[in-house]
């Protein structure tokens, strides 16, 4: 697998949000492979190919490479669901799908940000956290509010609504522990069979 160095190429000649992405880039792979307490900023700023005072003046501390990772991470699949929900067209079925799509494409598209995500995320300093859970908890609220149109409209027969929250999300958040870009299925064809197993169950009928 190339690292995230390999992939983007190392200049200089950068803007400021081009060489903090570039950062975020290097630092996600590297935390993805050598796991985040053990990646110390001297060895992101080796791999980047920039002197450790230049990284410093981007990230004053491996917090806030931390902190911007959750919030990029966020923000995607909240702007993912918002843009397809005001498009007005989507059932709950096909919103809801999406939005287990968006959690298990971030694993081909950001595979080291996601694990960071999912994995370190107590380890955000506060007040940092509190925001973050509050962006948390409004992507979870647009979950709960389509099964509640689904029930509402007759496309979903009555169902405990936390409990349905809880299986999207952990069928969708833990993929990331096993599901790999390039292999036998792509991150829609994952979560597609997901949604069937959902909203079809798995019984013989």
């Amino acid at each position: 697998m190339s690292t995230a160095a390999e992939r983007r190429p190392i200049t200089s000649r950068m803007s400021g949000d081009a060489r903090r992405a570039q950062i975020r880039e290097v630092a996600a792979d590297l935390f993805d492979r050598s796991g985040y307490r053990d990646t110390s900023m001297d060895r992101i700023a080796e791999e980047v190919g920039i002197k450790k005072a230049s990284l410093y003046y981007y990230f004053p501390s491996k917090d806030r490479l931390l902190i911007e990772m959750h919030d990029e991470m966020i923000e995607l699949i909240i702007a993912s669901h918002e843009a397809r929900m005001n498009a007005g067209t989507a059932t709950a079925s096909e919103l809801l799908r999406g939005m287990m799509t968006d959690i298990i494409s971030l694993q081909e598209t950001h595979p080291g940000s996601l694990r960071v995500f999912f994995e370190h995320f107590k380890e955000i300093p506060e007040p940092e956290r509190a925001r973050v859970m509050e962006r948390r908890a409004v992507y979870e609220g647009y979950l709960r509010e389509q099964l509640q149109r689904g029930m509402d409209g007759g496309e979903f027969k009555p169902l405990d609504i936390r409990f349905a929250t809880f299986a999207i999300l952990g069928m969708a958040n833990w993929s990331y522990q096993w599901f790999r870009p390039g292999g036998t299925a792509t991150a829609e064809q994952v979560a597609a069979a997901f949604w069937s197993m959902l909203s079809e169950g798995i019984a013989a009928t």
